[in-house]
């Protein structure tokens, strides 16, 4: 069981390696991508031989451990990987799955081999036993070298490579009879054939190269004899596979094939084939070698668990075709229906968009380090490059007169060299024994050839480069997660017996199960953000105009609906001294004034999608809008701030008599923004929360001739008049909310509905 969801998980995570590229360039219907995706799957799996050898001696030397020893390993693993890569998953984070599962073995054999050396266990000449006896380090040396090598070699490479594609290609290219220029230029038929044939000739050799290599290294038909038939030939085969398939390419193109939309296809087939064929042993290889040795067990031992050694699992795998068929058809299900492979490979294309978009992640210190170091280098290189050269090398980076399908983050041209390299950097690490993972390869492929093609902007560079960090963070977060959490439950295992590993079974499956209930409830809450996917995809401004009204509409609903649960949840968990009410008030206030600055950037981008007359008649009451919303949620800021601090602090509360007078403000102020909300005139709002404003502003005077008459606790009521002030600027600021919605007559688009 644990197999089977372990497979769900790990081919969501790894799916972006296959899917990225095809689904970035729209070469085909998602249906047809990931079906194509999905054949690739099914015979990587079943034609794989079972390379289980990594589960059962890779990592620990099993002849030194018992039966009970390895199923206590084993459990660990599972329920481990089960858990972080689904975490992973619904973070929409790309991560390695060889890495999880070699570092999960590693944490879990090292707790059973310090029990073992705690117990002065011995070998069968009477030496005590020692790590380097019972544990493979070198394994898990290697794949840390793998993640320094994959990260660093196809992120230069892509740049490169990507640099010189556009460089002959452009953005505005003749393809399929077609071109992709804006005003309909189009350059010769044969030139343009020759240079579409050649790329495609080499892409697909490349890639054909890529499958003998890796895709079918683990395939059962590959013998010793025709391994060695393909070393002794490599260089015809590549050679008269260029040859071949450019002069069919070429051919194809000029009775108008869609030949780059093959090459990115095919590329998807190959790595999904590599994929399965050689990271299977990442889902199974531990089940699979833990019903081995079960079956080991039960035919050679006399019941004694912990005394019967696992010696059987020193010889290689060979593990029936049945299995390999069946998880094979597990990973097909997974890749068809799984919503959270969606996700992982959003993140990757979203990262590589060639136009602007919705970012992910917020910016960093390191990253705007990155940025302005850059900048800083570019510009020495500017100035020794001459003129004439830079704008022709400017002129072959004319994004803007390009036009790409339809939805599509990136060209063809794009996809196939992402798709293509790192096909070839896999291949060409396997065939030198270099440890480049796969993940790691396509990612940072895709990072480096959306680099290369100026799509970082300076508005979006700190956004990109803060996500890909984060998605290197989280490779190196995965190897040291996996190993501790491993290593821990492995012991909580070993000593709860049975019990210990019932109950780490049932948890896994509950928090598996509520994982994916959350994520469900996540997706139907995000469904009303598709309304920008649709503004960015109109071509008609007028109706980009009224999308994006309707969008500020719902984000200034939805903004008022946050502030008044959090101005309730600040004030009165104030007064009732509740810290851990305050701060999770305080979390929530700073999260959606993230929220706020990610939505005004959205709709600055739709802006700019709208007709240019509209844009500046109406942006200033936008902008209005916009920037009251976040005052608001500064206002919650400099008001939650220091209540928590207070609170915290354990200082004197606000007298009674304030907090009553003041909570019945509170009611006012909640009750005006509930009405802002619904479809009431906005002048009427506008002049009521002018005298309720007028009313605090008394009140606030009255406070201040307190404070200097009577003898109370200066701490307090300096917290208590900071909080009626804050109150007096969010009634400010619906004011001016009010005033822009009137202006740009959102009145009866605020109560509706997307459409």
């Amino acid at each position: 069981m644990l197999a089977v969801f372990d497979l769900v998980v790990g081919v969501s995570n790894d799916a972006v390696n296959f899917l990225n590229s095809a689904i970035g360039a729209k070469v085909a219907k998602y249906k047809t991508i990931v079906s194509i995706a999905a054949f690739g799957v099914f015979v990587g799996a079943a034609l794989s031989n079972g390379m289980m050898d990594v589960a059962r001696h890779g990592i620990m030397t099993p002849e030194y451990f018992s039966f009970y020893d390895v199923m206590c390993v084993f459990l660990a693993v599972m329920v481990t990987d089960v858990v972080l890569l689904d975490v992973f998953n619904t973070l929409g984070m790309p991560t390695s799955t060889t890495v999880s599962m070699v570092f999960e073995l590693l944490g879990g054999a090292f707790a059973i081999a310090l029990l073992q050396i705690a117990h002065g266990t011995t070998a069968a000449d009477g030496n005590l036993l020692s790590l380097g006896d019972l544990l493979n380090t070198e394994k898990a040396i290697s794949v840390i070298l793998g993640i320094f090598l994959s990260v660093a070699i196809a992120f230069i490479l892509g740049i490169f490579v990507q640099w010189a594609a556009r460089i002959v290609f452009t953005f505005t290219y003749r393809v399929n009879g077609r071109t992709t220029d804006q005003s309909g230029k189009m350059e010769g038929w044969l030139s343009s054939s020759l240079k579409i044939g050649i790329f495609g000739g080499l892409s697909v050799t490349a890639i054909f190269w890529f499958l003998l290599i890796n895709g079918l290294k683990g395939c059962s038909l590959m013998t010793v004899d025709v391994k060695e038939v393909i070393n002794q030939n490599k260089w015809l085969i590549i050679g008269g596979g260029i040859a071949v398939f450019s002069l069919l390419m070429t051919l194809l193109s000029a009775v108008r094939m869609p030949v780059l939309k093959f090459v990115v296809l095919f590329g998807t087939f190959a790595l999904a084939m590599a994929f399965a064929g050689n990271d299977l042993v990442n889902f199974v290889g531990v089940p699979l070698t833990g019903l081995e040795a079960y079956q080991d067990y039960m035919a050679n031992s006399n019941g004694d668990a912990q005394g019967f050694m696992m010696k059987s699992l020193m010889d290689s795998a060979h593990t029936p075709a049945l299995y390999l068929v069946a998880a094979g058809v597990v990973m097909v299900f997974s890749l068809v229906f799984s919503k959270k492979a969606q996700n992982v490979v959003k993140t990757s294309v979203d990262l590589s968009r060639q136009d602007e978009g919705d970012e992910m992640f917020g910016s960093s210190g390191v990253a705007r380090t990155l940025v302005r170091t850059s900048r800083s280098m570019a510009n020495g290189i500017m100035a020794v490059v001459p003129i004439s050269v830079a704008h022709w090398i400017d002129s072959r980076f004319n994004a803007d007169s390009a036009v790409m399908k339809k939805g599509a983050a990136f060209d063809e041209i794009r996809a196939s060299v992402n798709l293509v390299l790192a096909g070839v950097l896999v291949a060409l690490g396997t065939s030198l024994k270099l440890p480049l993972s796969t993940t790691y390869v396509t990612f940072m492929v895709a990072m480096g050839t959306s680099l290369a093609d100026r799509a970082w902007s300076r508005e979006s560079a700190v956004f990109r480069i803060t996500g890909v960090l984060s998605v290197i963070g989280g490779w190196f977060i995965t190897a040291g997660v996996a190993f501790i959490l491993c290593f821990l439950i492995c012991i909580s295992l070993f000593f709860g017996s049975f019990v210990a590993m019932a109950v780490a079974t049932a948890l896994a499956f509950f928090l598996i199960i509520r994982s994916h209930l959350r994520y469900e409830k996540y997706n139907k809450a995000s469904e009303a953000d598709k309304l920008f996917e649709r503004i960015l995809h109109c071509n008609d401004k007028t109706e980009c105009w009224t999308l994006l009204r309707i969008h500020v509409g719902l984000t200034v609903k939805n903004s008022i609906r946050m502030v008044i649960a959090d101005y309730e949840a600040l004030t009165t968990a104030f007064f009732c001294e509740d810290y851990r009410r305050l701060k999770h008030a305080c979390i929530e206030v700073d999260n959606q004034r993230k929220d706020m600055k990610r939505h005004r950037r959205k709709q600055i981008i739709a802006l700019r999608r709208t007709d240019p007359m509209v844009s500046v008649e109406k942006g200033t009451w936008y902008f209005l809008i916009a920037n009251s919303l976040s005052q608001m949620f500064y206002c919650l800021k400099r008001m939650g701030e220091p209540c928590k601090e207070h609170v915290g602090n354990n200082f004197s509360p606000v007298p009674g008599d304030y907090a009553n007078h003041f909570l019945c403000f509170s009611k006012e102020i909640l009750r005006l923004f509930n009405r802002a909300i619904t479809s009431e005139s906005t002048a009427l709002i506008r002049d009521d929360a002018l005298k309720l404003q007028s009313s605090l502003s008394d009140y606030r005077k009255s406070i201040i001739n307190d404070i200097q008459t009577k003898q109370l606790n200066i701490e307090s009521m300096t917290i208590f008049l900071n909080l009626v002030q804050e109150s007096q600027e969010l009634l400010s600021a619906l004011r001016h909310t009010m005033r822009g919605i009137s202006k740009l007559e959102y009145s009866e688009t605020i109560s509706s509905k997307s459409p």
